[in-house]
């Protein structure tokens, strides 16, 4: 007899190690760590397995190993591509949820450095910085929900990266629990230290796939004092990308954010608020933010900055926020386009990253592609155009069943990414690899690059048992 796929003596072990509250084999009890935000992907597990403390993730993974239990860590389970569930691993797995694992270990405001168990919600973790008048930057639509392990493995990105970097930039170290179960501590709160090896690199954007993070250490800045928020309306993408080379020389590393959106989103927009007015009726839209700690007069600056561009027609409208009410409007409209989308449903999702003088041509030969091999979808072209990173989605037409919309999306997937590969660009900017793009990914690599990648794994991972499925090839896990 099994126990939704678990023997009795398996989960009476899990028991004995974490506790009857720290495991959860029932179905109902299960199923949140089993669905993805989107709804796109659902996953099965043996059970779920929730440690108290870094020891507990230690015990659980020496357990795993011993019973040959493959491991899927998960952190607040907000990404978008089936990299914390599993949706195909042929021999079963366990998730090790790092929920528990929630405490903020140490704020250190005088050598800016913050450390954290990577069960902490980002949100929690930038509140923290606030209370002691200190900024960490990184920020993302789930923040409210995410976790800082999830972020580091992901190597998250988010509005912020044009001005302080990847989740990579940020963080100083780490602690993790190896497959075999011991605690590797990278924490040290250097800001330089050049002994060999980075080995933090190694865990940074791995996705569970070398270990499980357990703990994290984050550099923290000084609040910023004023920020400064417009909204401008441009005529084409061309224009917001001359836009922004322009406000980069003269508005140099103030510029904290650079979004830009297709008029074509803010009907999303609403869907996610029907309250929702954009400022401006151009064609294409953009978000910038300046942002200082020092006495600078960022309004001056902004201002005369627009007055110039206005007067060359390259910005057409634009609208200055008076208060930080109506900048948070500004952003609801970047942050509702997303929640839009998937209020309507399935949809193409993409998280491509290009050249940002290439931007302009992404998008129109995306555009083209679907308007003459696919007439009905509906193209929509946004994202963080300061670092290159452009979400092209397509939504499906409304009376297209859903079975056959995701059969098309499949081949439209296909036909955007090999625009974006001859671009010289990536099929992914911020939102990682998973599940879902983990056979183009390694299609994609040379040989020299499967090798190294391949030699990382079998020395870390010998049995293959950390999150299978995720980033390689199930085939290609082990050697």
């Amino acid at each position: 007899m099994t126990i939704h796929g678990i023997s009795p003596d398996v989960l009476t072990a899990l028991e004995h190690v974490l506790g009857q509250s720290g495991v959860a084999a029932d179905a109902a009890d299960m199923a949140k760590y089993l669905v993805d935000w989107s709804g796109d992907h659902h996953g099965g597990a043996l059970a779920v397995l929730k440690p108290a403390s870094v020891a507990e993730v230690q015990a659980a993974v020496r357990l795993c190993g011993t019973l040959g239990l493959a491991m899927i860590p998960q952190g607040g389970n907000t990404g978008l591509v089936a990299g914390a569930i599993d949706i195909g691993t042929a021999r079963g797995a366990v998730v090790i949820s790092l929920e528990r694992l929630n405490r903020i270990r140490l704020v250190d405001a005088d050598n800016f450095i913050l450390q954290a168990d990577a069960g902490c919600i980002l949100q929690h973790i930038k509140d923290a910085a606030d209370e002691q008048d200190c900024l960490f930057p990184l920020a993302l639509g789930a923040q409210g929900s995410c976790q800082i392990g999830g972020n580091a493995a992901s190597n998250a990105g988010g509005v912020n990266v044009l001005r302080y970097g990847m989740a990579r930039d940020l963080i100083v170290g780490l602690e993790a629990v190896l497959p075999d179960g011991a605690l590797w501590n990278g924490f040290s709160g250097l800001r330089k230290d050049n002994r060999g090896y980075d080995l933090k690199q190694l865990f940074i954007g791995a996705e569970g796939t070398l270990g499980i993070i357990t703990g994290v250490e984050m550099k923290l800045f000084p609040k910023p004092g004023r920020v400064e928020t417009a909204y401008l309306g441009l005529p084409s993408f061309e224009a917001a990308i001359s836009l922004f080379r322009r406000a980069r020389r003269q508005c140099c590393d103030l510029i904290s954010a650079f979004e830009i959106i297709g008029a074509e989103c803010m009907e999303l927009a609403r869907l996610a608020d029907p309250n929702i007015v954009a400022p401006v009726t151009t064609p294409v839209h953009v978000l910038i933010e300046l942002s200082s700690s020092a006495a600078i007069d960022l309004r001056a600056l902004l201002v005369d900055f627009l007055a110039g561009t206005m007067a060359e027609d390259l910005v057409t409208d634009a609208v200055l926020a008076e208060s930080g009410a109506q900048a948070r409007a500004f952003w609801a409209i970047r942050e509702g386009l997303v929640e839009g989308q998937a209020k309507r449903g399935y949809h193409v999702r993409t998280d491509l990253s290009v050249r940002i003088s290439d931007i302009p041509t992404l998008i129109a030969q995306a555009r083209q592609f679907i308007e003459l091999q696919h007439p009905g979808w509906i193209s929509q072209a946004y994202g963080h155009a300061g670092d290159g990173n452009i979400h092209f989605n397509v939504l499906p037409p409304l009376d297209l069943a859903e079975p056959a919309a995701r059969a098309t999306g499949a081949t439209i997937t296909t036909g955007l990414y090999d625009i974006v590969n001859a671009l010289g660009g990536s099929i992914s900017a911020e939102h990682g690899i998973g599940r879902t793009r983990q056979r183009v990914y390694w299609a994609g690599m040379s040989a020299v690059q499967r090798r190294l990648v391949s030699t990382l794994k079998d020395a870390l991972d010998p049995g293959g048992l950390m999150n299978p499925g995720c980033l390689f090839p199930a085939t290609e896990t082990s050697s």
